[in-house]
């Protein structure tokens, strides 16, 4: 059986799905006052590494944790759910399914505790 990572075209396939999911997170005013300050080309490859690892693709994450990452953020839930929201789209505008999805969101929701309220 394929990783999700091989499943959806790899490292390629992921880069394009995270463009498209940060172009939605930047025009959400939810969220987007968070990036103000991002280098987004590095966060774009960065997150790109962080995903594919996520979805079973090879550990070229090393970044810090995600506690550490989001300290002094004061992130909410309603912070955590737009971004959730916005990586459904962007995978469903991708055409992975909804079983698929559900995989690849159940991960980001495992990392919740580590991300509110920092």
């Amino acid at each position: 059986m394929s990783t999700f990572y091989e499943k959806y075209g790899g490292e390629q396939t992921i880069s394009k799905v995270v463009d498209y999911f940060y172009d939605l997170v930047l025009s959400d005013e939810t969220v987007n006052r968070f990036f103000e300050n991002t280098d987004m080309e590095k966060q774009r490859k960065h997150q790109t590494k962080f995903i594919s690892y996520a979805l079973g693709g090879p550990n070229q994450y090393t970044g810090q944790s995600m506690a550490k990452v989001h300290t002094g953020m004061n992130l909410q839930p309603v912070h955590f759910d737009a971004i959730v929201r916005h990586l459904r789209d962007a995978l469903a505008h991708f055409g992975v399914n909804e079983s698929d999805i559900g995989d690849a969101l159940a991960k980001v929701e495992a990392l919740r505790d580590d991300i509110l309220y920092k």
